[in-house]
């Protein structure tokens, strides 16, 4: 009797080992999650995505009311176009004083001939070179003056731009798109709801590609390296265990202690490296799931 209680003592024992030897370190199945929130305030019009949804990069599965945006985007514009409207035309306005400078001009030249023949005195020429000295300083403070103003509008104009670009951007944020291709995992808002910049609105993952999160005792850091391919036995309970051919795309530098739900090679370590193995889902990978990695 004590023989065969023995003999069943070792075999459960060796049957233990065995299981311990199918694995060389376990973890979690996890995936990069992207928490999308929005940008802008207002009511949400539009947003009817639901959890498990599909979705794809860059496609817009919401919208923030933008018609306060779209009525201030009116009144720029209508205010930038009377400020560029309202620029002085610097050459027409000018035409006058330079047709008289011109005029002058003549003026001093026939009475410069008419005093050198004695026809003309002297101060009727000096009158007439001052003259045109007054109508030359007269155009140079109006071209001055005008293309101050202009710049002045301009300006204007420039600033209510930029105010204008402002509202095209907010514009583009009202519209809530998927930053990846993935699943949505979580919703955290309904239509007809308000959205302030900041509140999350969904979460999403790609769940094509995930990663098992396990941890490798010290003793294994010499059989692992950053692109090593690996086999992942994913467990679905019971005894119904897939394959999957996984590669390390992570090692941490640093140790931690052994998280309670994760089992090692050496169960007496108590500090064990944290790393990544890429894996490709084929739609049956959940995330959470428990996982084993074999070297």
């Amino acid at each position: 009797m004590k023989t065969t209680i023995l003999l069943s003592a070792t075999l459960l024992l060796l049957a233990s080992c065995r299981k311990q030897e199918q694995y060389d370190a376990t973890g979690i199945f996890e995936a990069t999650t992207v928490t999308v929130s929005a940008e802008t305030a207002g009511k949400l019009v539009d947003f009817g995505i639901e959890e498990g949804d599909s979705l794809a990069a860059g496609q817009r599965v919401g919208l923030v009311d933008t018609a306060l945006l779209a009525l201030q985007q009116k009144q720029l514009r209508s205010q930038q176009l009377a400020a560029e409207q309202s620029s002085p035309d610097i050459a027409a306005q000018a035409a006058a004083l330079r047709s008289q400078i011109a005029h002058q001009q003549s003026e001093c030249g026939r009475l410069a001939r008419l005093l050198a023949d004695g026809a003309a005195t002297q101060k009727q020429n000096d009158d007439a070179n001052a003259q045109l000295k007054t109508l030359r300083g007269q155009l140079e403070g109006l071209l001055s003056s005008l293309d101050k103003s202009r710049n002045s509008i301009a300006q204007n104009a420039s600033a209510l731009q930029y105010q204008g670009e402002q509202i095209e951007e907010q514009l583009r944020k009202s519209h809530i798109t998927a930053p990846i291709s993935g699943i949505v995992l979580q919703k955290y808002a309904e239509q007809g709801e308000y959205a302030t910049p900041g509140r999350p609105l969904f979460e999403i993952a790609d769940l094509g590609h995930i990663y098992l999160r396990c941890y490798f005792t010290a003793s294994q850091l010499a059989r692992i390296r950053v692109g090593q391919q690996v086999t992942i036995i994913a467990d679905f309970g019971g005894d119904e265990q897939y394959e999957y051919s996984g590669r390390i795309t992570w090692i941490a530098r640093e140790s931690e202690f052994t998280p309670k739900s994760i089992q090692t090679q050496d169960s007496r370590a108590n500090l064990v490296y944290a790393a990544k193995i890429a894996v490709r889902n084929d739609g049956r990978l959940k995330l959470g799931q428990y996982g084993e990695v074999r070297l």
